[in-house]
């Protein structure tokens, strides 16, 4: 299997958990907590696909996005004790998710020969947007409209990844080091109240 392809399919899994998780949290029932994680897990790529024109989008061409997504019930119902110790507010796989998607649009908007710029921005498109409609859904102020740093986070990441795309490095050492960038910054952000406050005094 391809190794983009196969990070692409982990990180729709990723995200479709965490709309699932924001779905049980609000005590949505089963056809919420579908909905949800179909947004959460495929919103941000289908802008992106619409965006740079590349339809029909990704997973209406192939059924193993819809399977994945429909994955993350049983593994919310089952592993759900296990996955809320290892996270706090979504935290972990909401920047896991946003790490692996940051670098799956900016491959996809390489490969298509649009510029590097656009590729960051449409790597970030692709990391933010299906949280922004996760949480608009669930009657949350998405995280990007927060103090927190967040998208700033995938657009290091993005950098990085486009920049190691110059070097021999393996593409798996590329893809985890631009991901250990997003994820640091993401951590260090909320551990040490790091924030891009705009509050300008009168």
């Amino acid at each position: 299997m391809d190794l983009i392809y196969a990070t692409d399919l982990l990180g729709t899994l990723v995200f479709a958990i965490s709309g699932v998780l924001a779905a049980t949290e609000k005590k949505f029932d089963l056809v919420g907590a579908l909905v949800l994680g179909f947004v959460t897990a495929v919103g941000g790529g289908t802008l992106r696909d619409v965006l740079i024109g590349v339809t029909p989008v990704s997973w209406m061409k192939d059924l193993s996005y819809l399977l994945v997504i429909l994955l993350a019930i049983p593994i919310c119902y089952f592993g759900r004790r296990s996955i809320l110790r290892l996270r706090k507010s979504l935290f972990l796989f909401d920047t896991i998710g946003i790490a692996l998607f940051t670098i799956l649009g900016l491959e996809k908007t390489l490969s298509i020969g649009l510029s590097p710029v656009i590729a960051v921005l449409m790597g970030v498109v692709s990391a933010v947007f299906g949280g922004i409609i996760r949480d608009v859904l669930s009657n949350e102020v998405p995280l990007i409209f927060r103090k927190e740093i967040y998208a700033s986070a995938c657009f290091a990441g993005g950098i990085v990844y486009y920049f190691l795309g110059l070097t021999t490095i393996p593409e798996a050492m590329q893809i985890l080091i631009s991901m250990g960038i997003v994820v640091y910054i993401r951590y260090q952000s909320v551990k040490r109240h790091w924030t891009l406050n705009f509050n300008p005094k009168s």
